[in-house]
């Protein structure tokens, strides 16, 4: 990355959208500047001027949504560690997967936590299902991406520190739905991924704040 490039993250620790961005930019091997928002006590005037979170800012200029500012970052600096295929029908595909997890995941496992009774465990049957869908895709390799991380693992490794969170309020292991799902996890925190991720109990003890503060 050259020095002149200035780069600020406007985030929020816990977010899976947030995490994305930070992962990309690990990947790159880059440093930034974090900004860390505490959104259960409001929005700084700066998130408020550039938009939801994550806000990439790179040389003043604001990126929005998550995987929009991934595939930027991969575009600009895509001689280093490459994280989309060059292939077009692979990179179709790499990209399909990320939209099928924030429209079709991301809806339910927010049900685990936030829910109760049938529809808790109506999300929990629809989360099992879906990330086994996905857990397909990895097929005989040790990362979506293949042989090496690449843009649906980003997309998705976000989740996977949410997972015990989702196991503690739903009563139910993900291991043992989808083993492979969580080997893969596992085998990624080897990578520079487990600088990025929060620890799982901290993400748990924040949701278990947040329901008290909100009556759930």
């Amino acid at each position: 990355m050259p020095n002149s490039d200035q780069i600020v993250l406007l985030d929020f620790f816990p977010s899976v959208f947030g995490i994305r961005v930070r992962l990309a930019l690990a990947a790159k091997g880059f440093e930034y500047e974090g900004k860390e928002e505490d959104l259960t006590g409001g929005k700084s005037s700066l998130l408020l001027k550039m938009n939801p979170i994550p806000v990439l800012i790179h040389n003043s200029k604001p990126i929005c949504e998550s995987l929009i500012i991934v595939e930027y970052i991969d575009e600009v600096w895509k001689d280093i560690c490459p994280l989309l295929p060059t292939n077009p029908y692979q990179k179709a595909k790499a990209k399909f997967w990320p939209d099928f997890i924030d429209k079709m995941v991301y809806p339910c496992s927010k049900k685990l936590w936030k829910a109760k009774g049938e529809e808790q465990e109506d999300g929990k049957k629809e989360f099992v299902d879906r990330i086994k869908l996905l857990e397909g895709e990895l097929k005989s390799y040790p990362y979506f991406g293949g042989e090496s991380l690449g843009f649906l693992d980003i997309a998705f490794l976000p989740f996977y520190c949410w997972f015990y969170t989702f196991e503690a309020f739903g009563n139910f292991s993900i291991e043992a739905e989808c083993p492979k799902l969580v080997a893969w996890g596992k085998r990624c925190m080897e990578e520079f991924v487990s600088r990025s991720l929060p620890h799982q109990h901290k993400i748990y003890d924040l949701v278990v704040e947040f329901n008290k503060k909100v009556g759930i």
